[in-house]
């Protein structure tokens, strides 16, 4: 009896042991597969935040420093990815601006690079033209080619023109380097510029009259003034009025038309009854030394410059210059100051 007893409480114990280990076994199997679930969660973490580094940081820092060593052997094209890191991005945005501001200034010297070219070769042309006729004539006179009084009245004629000529062109090239170099007004005072159009007119009646031009003024009664450098505003003006005096034919008429438009501003006009400027022409006539085949330069001897000084002259002062044709023949150079 007792050694039955005794062998039932060993198969109790075995059976408790069994159930002990099975749950054991089973909060074990749970542990394992928490720590598993949690470990794969974490690496699936750090490949998301490693791939969303990649995108949004190292690829843009890894551009910016291609794009970099491009811009330093002087390539200004190339793509910077977006970046959705605040600080990034405005890294990004800083480098591009700075490639477009350098690009920008890289074609524009280009650009003023090829007008200086092409201005020298127009300058060598139009120095060389009246120099070699004003050599022919002078040569004419000391080898007495000339050999009466009328024909050297004739050469003598010829040499000032040419002379005329050749001061013209290095006044206005002096007058646009000047502009070239000048980014802002240095003299602003107050310009009477009723008296200002007077005294303009009234320094080319000479060449008008000999040419049997008339010149009208049409503006307001009273002084009206504008801020500006009176000296250069006097040069525009006077270019004008050579323009239209050279373009109009004998006995014709130029008019110089003005009206206040605000309390500093004025609008003018300078109208001719000359051949008209070309359609194509008109957009392009205020290019330094532009030469077209209907040039009326080439007629009148003008060097290409004076329209262009005038241009900008007034954008200087805060103004334009346009030019247009009149429905009744002529052109006219319309131009305002604010």
């Amino acid at each position: 009896m007792r050694t039955l007893r005794s062998r039932w409480w060993l198969v109790w114990g075995w059976l408790l042991s069994l159930g002990l280990v099975g749950g054991a076994y089973a909060v074990a199997e749970e542990f394992v597969g928490k720590t598993v679930a949690v470990f794969l969660t974490f690496v699936f973490s750090l490949h998301l935040v490693g791939w969303f580094l990649s995108r949004s940081v190292v690829r843009p820092l890894d551009a910016l420093s291609a794009a970099a060593h491009r811009v330093a052997q002087g390539e200004l094209d190339f793509h910077i990815p977006e970046s959705s890191v605040r600080e990034v991005a405005a890294v990004r945005s800083a480098f591009q601006l700075m490639a477009q501001n350098l690009k920008s200034s890289l074609e524009r010297e280009q650009k003023l690079e090829a007008e200086r070219r092409f201005l020298l070769g127009a300058i060598a042309h139009d120095l060389r033209t009246p120099l070699f006729a004003l050599r022919g004539y002078l040569e004419g006179l000391e080898t007495g080619v000339a050999d009466s009084d009328e024909k050297r009245t004739k050469y003598l004629a010829v040499c000032r023109e040419k002379a005329d000529q050749l001061e013209r062109l290095v006044s206005d090239l002096f007058a646009l380097t000047k502009l070239d170099v000048l980014e802002k007004l240095v003299s602003r005072e107050s310009v009477d510029w009723a008296d200002l159009v007077e005294r303009s007119v009234e320094g080319f009646q000479p060449q008008a009259t000999q040419k049997g031009v008339t010149i009208r003024i049409y503006g307001a009664d009273q002084q009206t003034d504008v801020l500006g450098d009176g000296h250069l505003l006097q040069r525009a003006l006077e270019n004008l009025l050579d323009n239209a005096i050279r373009h109009s034919p004998a006995g014709g008429l130029v008019e110089v038309r003005w009206k206040v438009t605000s309390a500093d501003g004025i609008e003018f006009c300078i109208l001719d009854e000359g051949a008209g400027i070309a359609e194509w022409d008109i957009s392009r006539i205020f290019e330094p030394m532009y030469r077209s085949e209907s040039s009326r330069n080439r007629e009148t001897g003008g060097a290409g410059l004076g329209l262009s000084i005038a241009r900008r002259v007034m954008r200087l002062h805060g103004g334009e210059l346009v030019a247009e044709n009149r429905e009744q023949g002529g052109a006219c150079l319309k131009g305002w100051l604010e």
